[in-house]
């Protein structure tokens, strides 16, 4: 059996590993969006996870939109996206129709690994019979299944999928070597053997939902010492001398991971009939801060001495967190939509994000730039990315009327002496 690798799905997970991948095995990348692959094939990465010379570099990478590119490879790896419903029940179509497709392609001795966050038993339950009925093969006899979780943040040049230890699973032990010997090529992190498929699908699922936890008590302190007027980041700054205090800081959760995750442990709770309480709550915390930040703006915006109550506000960012173009699940768009509901009228620019993409998810319209704006009633530095961050007093003032509300969301300009008559607020 060829260990030529498929790797099903190219966003900000698929992507990176395939390129990693491609340096010591041919590796196809299949992705449904044609537009994807012509602009990999031309050398851009619109996530901006894979620099445009190693994309150039992966010479045994080809890019394909054609099941008939990725027959007869033999481990198919499925990184396809995992969201959650309206109802924030999970959402596993991606998932479903990422196996059928390699169903169509799959041939006796293959492996199928799923990197997609899901909640432990999806791996055996859900992929198993969907592969099944689209090949007419017979799992754990004629193709087997394994489960390795990403571990992509997005941004993070530090952690990336080369450098992490890769937890990998398989139904036998023969595929449990084959997977580790094939993640054990690409990274320095080393490999670690789960015990089972349901053991590291439930690995992943509680990395979030822990940090979604930890950020949740952050920002339920940051709720209560806003009543009595200090903030949160000088506590934060003081109890991080301790040796052994985590160092989570409050704000909007967000993205892929840690704001839709904790939902599918909760589902699978509940399905058993455990009702998860810890989890849950920290959903609703998180879950509540945009609209928090918005309402506590929106009362100082209503004391502050303006011709009108409606104040025109200008939001700086939009993506889910700083420095990378990505939109999903972004709770930006909570604080907007809350300050617009007071009445106020919000504008957003963001360097980075999709203007296009922007406009179809959130009915966003970006600014194209700041270039001649002025005389604004506050700023909402939403989002630390870089170009924010290098913003000195001179430039927030140019962008605001006296008397403006100055909202420092993630503190990225709390060591930066405010404009006179500027209102500085922050978590």
């Amino acid at each position: 059996m060829s260990e030529r690798i498929a790797v099903i799905g190219l966003g900000y997970v698929g992507l990176p590993l395939a390129v990693a991948l491609a340096k010591h095995m041919p590796t196809v990348g299949f992705d449904i969006d044609e537009r994807r692959i012509r602009e990999l094939a031309a050398g851009h990465d619109r996530t901006h996870e894979v620099d445009p010379p190693a994309l150039k570099a992966a010479t045994q990478l080809a890019y394909a939109s054609d099941i008939a590119a990725i027959k007869g490879c033999g481990i198919y790896i499925v990184t396809v996206p995992t969201p959650v419903d309206g109802s924030n029940r999970p959402d596993l179509g991606a998932v479903r129709a990422a196996c059928r497709t390699v169903g169509k392609a799959i041939g006796k001795g293959a492996i199928m690994v799923l990197e997609s966050t899901v909640y432990p038993g999806v791996t055996e339950e859900v992929c198993r019979p969907e592969i099944e009925r689209a090949s007419g093969l017979v799992c754990g006899q004629d193709f087997f299944l394994g489960y390795s979780p990403e571990r992509i943040n997005p941004g993070d040049r530090e952690h990336t999928v080369e450098r992490i230890t890769k937890v990998v699973s398989a139904q036998t032990a023969d595929a449990l070597e084959r997977v580790a010997a094939m993640y054990a090529k690409i990274t320095t992190g080393g490999v670690f053997r789960a015990r089972n498929i349901k053991t590291a699908e439930a690995a992943k699922v509680i990395e979030n939902a822990q940090r979604d936890i930890n950020i949740a008590f952050v920002n339920e302190i940051t709720m209560i010492f806003q009543r009595i007027g200090i903030s949160v980041f000088d506590v934060l700054a003081a109890s991080r001398t301790k040796w052994n205090f985590l160092p989570f800081t409050p704000g909007l959760v967000g993205g892929h991971c840690i704001g839709v995750d904790p939902y599918y442990l909760a589902d699978l709770a509940q399905r058993l009939g455990h009702h998860p309480e810890v989890i849950l709550a920290g959903r609703r915390i998180n879950d509540h801060m945009g609209p928090y930040i918005a309402d506590q703006l929106a009362k100082l915006l209503a004391v502050q001495e303006r011709p009108t109550r409606r104040a025109r506000l200008l939001t700086l960012g939009l993506t889910f967190k700083e420095n990378v173009p990505d939109l999903r699940n972004s709770k930006v768009i909570d604080v907007i939509r809350g300050l617009e509901s007071w009445g106020h009228e919000v504008v957003v620019h963001d360097p980075l994000a999709d203007r296009a993409e922007a406009k179809h998810e959130y009915g966003v319209d970006l600014l194209p730039s700041l270039d001649g704006l002025k005389d604004f009633d506050g700023i909402v530095a939403a989002v630390p990315h870089r170009d924010y961050a290098a913003y000195d007093a001179g430039r927030i003032a140019s962008l605001t009327r006296d008397g403006a509300v100055i909202a420092d969301i993630k503190g990225m300009w709390r060591h930066l002496k405010m404009p006179p008559r500027r209102v500085r607020w922050e978590l």
